[in-house]
């Protein structure tokens, strides 16, 4: 388990050597998180739907982006982007992820809301492009909302205010996705927005809710089963039966009403575990 050390706590306050009002400025919070999020946005939007390798080239600069964001004008180091363990990180997430996808598939199955067939795609060439678009947007979603946006929120009213408060505006942000809906905003926002948000703060590495998003996302697509409201190629096909409520609809698993469970029955310990190891932060009380 990650432990946040004293010096991790002290990285976050962006209260480093100062330079001049100019400086002040940038580093508040709420500059360095727009900034960030305008700028890993830019990255996102001219290579997630690039082909071949383009959105994974896009993550990756986007990560250079954010550290550069939070070095120079959030003026903190970056633990949450460190390489030494980020692919253990992003293993564990990985192995939640793929694990709530497929469980929530296997219980919507049993109870009569899928049926698959194999689509008969190219095996290799299917499984490429799943992972490289869904890396892109993986990466890309947990900088600007993870990375930026919680650490900016609990700077200014604590941990559990920022996990509620990016947990809304993810689930709002899929309001714009085909066939989206009241529900399948509050659905995304409980399953995955406050999910995503404690698992960080349980951890605190960028790479290990990247993990857990990636593989819900790519499963998913593997599976057939429609992304947010998107049908890309998988590898099989599938049939939706039985009331929206189980099966998601033409939205997709996500606005089912069994990941909703399974992702709080999730956060819950996840919550209690970075409680345990000090990655519940209070609101930091204004400066006279």
């Amino acid at each position: 388990m990650h432990m946040t050390s004293t010096a991790d706590r002290e990285a976050g306050d962006g209260s480093g050597p100062g330079g001049g009002r100019t400086a002040r400025i940038a580093g508040s919070p709420p500059v360095w998180m727009l900034t960030g999020i305008v700028a890993v946005g830019a990255v996102s939007g001219l290579t997630a739907t690039g082909p071949g390798p383009v959105p994974v080239i896009g993550a990756a600069a986007a990560v250079v982006v954010y550290g550069a964001v939070m070095r120079r004008a959030a003026r903190r180091p970056v633990p949450e982007i460190a390489r030494r363990g980020a692919g253990r990180e992003a293993l564990l997430g990985g192995g939640i992820g793929l694990g709530f996808i497929l469980v929530s598939t296997v219980l919507i199955t049993v109870l009569g809301g899928y049926s698959f067939s194999w689509a008969g795609h190219g095996f290799l060439s299917v499984l490429w492009s799943a992972l490289a678009v869904q890396t892109g947007a993986a990466v890309t979603e947990e900088l600007m909302f993870r990375g930026l946006a919680l650490q900016a929120l609990e700077q200014l009213w604590g941990s559990r205010v920022a996990v509620a408060v990016t947990g809304l505006f993810f689930g709002a942000a899929h309001l714009l996705n085909p066939g989206a809906s009241a529900w399948s905003g509050l659905a995304i926002a409980l399953e995955a927005g406050i999910l995503l948000g404690a698992a960080f703060l349980w951890r605190r590495s960028i790479w290990f809710v990247v993990g857990l998003h990636l593989a819900w996302n790519t499963a998913e697509q593997l599976l057939g089963i429609p992304v947010s409201g998107h049908t890309p190629e998988g590898l099989f096909s599938v049939d939706v039966h039985g009331p929206a409520l189980l099966s998601g609809g033409a939205f997709g698993l996500e606005t089912s009403v069994v990941p909703v469970v399974i992702g709080v029955l999730l956060t819950v310990p996840m919550l209690v575990l970075a409680r345990r190891s000090g990655g519940l932060r209070p609101r930091r009380r204004a400066r006279r």
